[in-house]
């Protein structure tokens, strides 16, 4: 299986001047289950992105990519 970039949460992160470790401290989750996410290795939930979202004061589409 091939890994694919998903999410923007990296380059979303950036934007807003957050980093992951504190994305982590606000999920409550392991800052290396949020680095994976952001290195795309792995994916959060919807829920979780829905979430993040809500955190980042972004639109959920902000946190995916897409074709363009």
């Amino acid at each position: 299986m091939v890994n694919k970039d998903i999410n923007r949460l990296k380059a979303v992160l950036c934007e807003t001047k957050h980093t992951s470790k504190w994305l982590a401290e606000q999920l409550g989750k392991d800052p290396a289950t949020v680095s994976k996410w952001c290195t795309n290795k792995s994916q959060p939930s919807i829920e979780i992105l829905m979430r993040i979202a809500e955190l980042l004061n972004v639109e959920l589409i902000e946190l995916i990519k897409t074709k363009k």
